[in-house]
Parts: C-alpha cells; structure tokens; sequence
C-alpha cells in the first residue's frame, strides 16, 4: 500500500499507515451466495504441502528487499521459477515487472493475479533472523531497505498459488495471467512505474485478455487467518498538493514594509479546512484534506518573501474529488491576493480509489469465508489508503481483500503497523492468502 505525499518538496511514498482505517474491525459477513460453487479439496492440501517453500522464498526475499523499478533479484526469482513450471514468461514490464500465462488443459475464462515485489526506504528493527541489512541510497539519502508492508509475503503468496494451478494444469478450466508488479510504493523521481505503466504497456489489453483479477494484501490490523473486504470504494484516491505563497521579504521590525507570507500562509491553512466541513457531502463520502508541513524563514528578524507548503487529499468519489482540488486553488489563491501576496498551487494526482466491482465481491466473499471459516471473514470499513491495484480495476472488474498478519502472541492494538520498521509476518497467514487466491481462482473459472 501507499501513501503519496511529499518530503523536502520531492514526490516520494511515505509510511503513514497507521493512520489508516482498519478494515479487520468490522461486522461478519452477513449472507451467504447459494450458488458458491465448491473449493476443490485439494487447494488446501496443496497449499499445506507448499508451506515449507513459500515461507522460504518470503525469507529470502525479505532478506533481499529491492525498491520500486529497482526489483532485479526478486523478478529473476519469480521468472525462474515460473519457467520451471512451464510458463510463458515476459520480463522487464514496466521496467522490472514478470507476467506469466498458465494454460488450463480445458477451455475457459482468463483471469488474472497480481502481487507487488517493492519494499520500502525503512531500516529494519523487527528482531527476526532473517532481517534485512540491505542499504541503499534514496532520493539522496543513504537508508535501509525493508519489508515493511508484507510484499514479500504477497509474492511468496504467487508463486506458490502459481506452483499449485500448474500441478493442477489438467484439471484447470480456462487460463490464469501472473502479474507480479513492481514499484507499488511509487517509482523513483522522474520514473514512471507500476500498476499505471504495466496498463499502459498492454498486460490487460494483450492476449490473453483477462476479464477479471484478484489481489490481496497483508495486513497487520487483522489476526492471522482472518480475512477482510469491502464492496466498491475501498480505498482512498491520494493526491498531494504544494502551496507556494509569495510576499515581499521585509525586517521584522518593520512588517508594514512587506508582505508577510507566513500569515498568509496560516490563514490558507485554516482556510482548507473548511473544504471538507463545510464544502462538501460528508453523508455521501468521507474526504480528507490535511496540511503536512510549513516552512518558511529562517531567522527572527526578517519576515521571508516566500513561504511553502504540502499536504494530502483522500477521497472516495470522483466528483468530490474534482470539488477539493477546485477549492483548494479557489481559497489559496484568494486568501493570498486579499493579502498582497500571490499562491501558485500545484496538485499531484495520485492512485485513484481502489474500487471492488460489487458483483464480484458479492461472488466472491461466501468463498473467501470457505477458506477462512466461518467468524473469520468481515466487511470492514472504508481506508484511507491507497493502491495502485485500481489502475487494473479501472480496466476490468477486480477484487482486492486483506489477510490478516498478526500472531496470537501480539495484541492487535499494539502490533507494529504496516511500514513500520517493526513490522512483522506471523507466517500463518501466507497460507491462508495463498489458499484464498487459489480459491477464488479456481472457483472463478469453474463459475465463468
């Protein structure tokens, strides 16, 4: 997952996920779909005899964490593997992206599975023996490279779905499109990356054309063998905004001289708050509209000629979405001019909402529940993170679930969040994400 923003004014991904919503805190699933069809019984089984190697290559690859566009170890990992079970197999998509194609021996629909392969700009502190000592330089700064959001567990997840529906070739209706994704946290500056690039060069629009694709994400909100979901908006848009509001530089003894642009500023900044009490329908969708930094000056006595700042806009519906931006240039640049200063307001849009086709996260939960037991599957509520998964959402139906990855051993209110650089995989939970994608999978096509 990610979260947009900005820091020192460069574009980056940052680790504010502890913010978030926490979807595995919400009500069971209510009803179930009559017409599920069943989970063969040798998805679990399969899975069980897969254990000891998908928990392998999640250590290994967390031991080897590579940034966004910068995945080359754990793509030829991924690629090598899928050649062994007799793949078609493209590299280098969207830089360092692996897309592979598994034949069914009988006729059928294409679907497709996606796992992101990056890790993120976090020295790791969780005291496991497998823990990342990988440094590098990001944006100028030397920083340590970690698993801190659980991608090494999602591609461990596809392989191993992948190993199981190979076995099972000649029992597979229809084809399954591997998508292993890179540069989920955002790509490097000036780089394009991702989910948005891999659309852009065709891996929904070639053959084999898939009609629908599923993906999941671990999640330390949720206990090991729980599952959680949410039909239609799910997750928030991100954009960023950058405010430059220019004065006239003056002393500070004599402030009638200038222009201040550090009152003009602070009055922006309560201004945007108005934006989402009073601007928009909050009954309809929630929003947010937060200010994340202010700099300007930098000494007692001179009143600057400049003043900077960034913040972060979450939303869930697309004309909400066109209203923020619109106001946020309204109020900074009128607020300003009342003051003799002018602002020059700059937004970057971000990863749209992720948005869960509802006729398939209807078809799908009674599965997931199937997998999960009964008790062990909620509708959580909106989040307001964000995941560029919506770029394939906005292409073809998809479905996008979380599993839980906290031990028993750990209360949930005091375990490490996502991007923190104690966070940790009880390894419990890659089976049961492992045994909900190959569900969902094989019971996709078998319906279809």
């Amino acid at each position: 997952m990610r979260v947009t923003g900005r820091t020192g004014f460069k574009r980056v991904g940052t680790g504010l996920l502890a913010a978030l919503v926490l979807p595995f805190l919400a009500a069971p699933v209510q009803a179930q779909n009559a017409a599920t069809p069943d989970i063969p019984a040798y998805i679990k089984s399969d899975v069980k005899a897969l254990e000891g190697k998908i928990v392998a290559w999640r250590r290994d690859i967390h031991q080897h964490p590579e940034l966004g566009n910068r995945e080359t170890r754990t793509a030829k990992l991924v690629a090598d593997h899928l050649k062994k079970l007799g793949m078609e197999v493209q590299t280098g998509v969207a830089h360092t992206g692996v897309v592979a194609v598994l034949k069914g021996a009988k006729p059928g629909p294409v679907v497709a599975l996606r796992a992101d392969m990056d890790a993120l700009p976090v020295t790791e502190q969780a005291d496991v023996p497998f823990a990342s000592k990988v440094r590098t330089t990001y944006n100028g700064q030397d920083v340590g490279v970690m698993h801190a959001c659980g991608h090494d567990g999602h591609v461990a997840i596809l392989m191993g779905v992948a190993e199981l529906l190979a076995k099972r070739k000649g029992e597979l209706r229809g084809t399954v499109k591997f998508i292993f994704q890179p540069a989920e946290e955002g790509p490097p500056a000036g780089e394009e990356g991702g989910a948005e690039m891999m659309v852009k060069q065709g891996v929904l629009s070639t053959d084999p054309k898939p009609e629908a694709i599923f993906g999941l994400h671990l999640f330390s909100a949720g206990r090991a063998g729980t599952i959680s979901y949410r039909s239609g908006p799910a997750m928030a848009a991100a954009d960023s905004f950058h405010i430059t509001v220019q004065g006239r530089q003056t002393h500070g003894a004599y402030p009638w001289a200038g222009v201040d642009p550090i009152v003009t500023a602070s009055q922006i900044v309560t201004g945007l708050q108005t934006i989402v009490s009073r601007n928009v329908e909050l009954i309809k969708e929630p929003a947010i509209v937060s200010v994340g930094a202010l700099n300007s000056g930098v000494r007692d006595n001179i009143i600057p000629d400049k003043a900077e700042m960034i913040g972060t806009i979450r939303t869930f519906d697309p004309k909400m979405r066109e209203q923020i931006h619109r106001r946020i240039k309204e109020i900074a640049e009128n607020i300003a001019e009342s003051q003799g200063a002018t602002a020059t307001v700059h937004i970057d849009q971000g990863y749209p909402v992720t948005d869960n086709n509802p006729a398939l996260t209807a078809w799908a939960a009674p599965i997931l529940e199937k997998v999960a037991g009964a008790g062990n599957v909620s509708v959580g509520p909106k989040a307001g993170g964000a995941e560029d998964f919506s770029y394939f959402q906005q292409q073809i139906p998809g479905f996008f679930f979380w599993v839980g990855s906290t031990g028993p051993e750990v209360p949930l209110d005091k375990a490490p969040s996502n991007h923190s650089p104690l966070f940790k995989v009880d390894e419990a939970s890659l089976l049961t994400g492992a045994e909900a994608m190959a569900a969902v999978t094989v019971a996709y096509l078998q319906s279809h």
